[in-house]
């Protein structure tokens, strides 16, 4: 999943979604994703939130040997450059965008480093039984249409323990986004980690709340 188009701002940058690809220099890395606009929409174009939080990752924190996980990764970005920071990553999106999600994959993890990399299809809320919990859980513009909260919730809660970290990089563009985090703040403890001012991004880090919090 991806975000959609809601402001003025993003469309007057609309222009640089329809190139056919962008290129990126994260964790020493020369990556060049591949963009389809016109057959995949916005799951196929690097967001902002995405780009921040890959330069968040690359100074914030150390996921060297962490099992990670990407919700609605896209066109792979931040799960490509948690795998070049040394992380095992598991990529996951809708199964209708998944080819294109393992071509950009593919194409930007040196081959040694392609076994620490799986790319799933997950629909929120749904064979959650498949998956198991992670060190790290990551999304990018993940919080935008409020009838996908509740799976988007439980599918965090069954990812995650007291130790894992959720990192969420995101506008915030309506109340509704603000009344999803109030929902997280049921279960985990919610807090901003990060600002962009130049973009207007937010990086929201979450772990779960113990027993006795609740």
């Amino acid at each position: 999943m991806a975000l959609v188009l809601y402001d003025d701002t993003v469309l007057a940058g609309l222009k640089r979604f329809h190139n056919s690809g962008a290129t990126y220099n994260f964790a020493k890395h020369t990556i060049r994703i591949k963009q389809d606009w016109k057959e995949l929409g916005v799951a196929a174009v690097v967001w902002d939130a995405a780009i921040v939080l890959c330069m968040y990752l690359e100074t914030g924190i150390n996921l060297q040997g962490c099992s990670v996980i990407e919700l609605g990764a896209g066109t792979g970005l931040v799960g490509i450059v948690s795998a070049l920071l040394g992380a095992e990553v598991t990529v996951t999106d809708r199964e209708v965008a998944l080819e294109f999600l393992k071509a950009n994959v593919q194409d930007n993890i040196p081959k040694e480093l392609q076994h620490k990399v799986s790319v799933k299809p997950l629909t929120w809320g749904r064979g959650l039984n498949d998956f198991s919990s992670f060190n790290v859980v990551l999304g990018a513009d993940i919080i935008y249409l409020e009838e996908t909260f509740q799976d988007l919730l439980k599918t965090m809660l069954h990812l995650s323990t007291e130790k894992t970290v959720i990192l969420l990089s995101c506008r915030l563009r309506y109340q509704r986004d603000h009344h999803f985090l109030d929902m997280m703040r049921e279960h985990f403890s919610v807090v901003q980690v990060h600002y962009d001012k130049n973009v207007d991004v937010h990086i929201y880090k979450a772990q779960k709340l113990n027993q006795g919090e609740l």
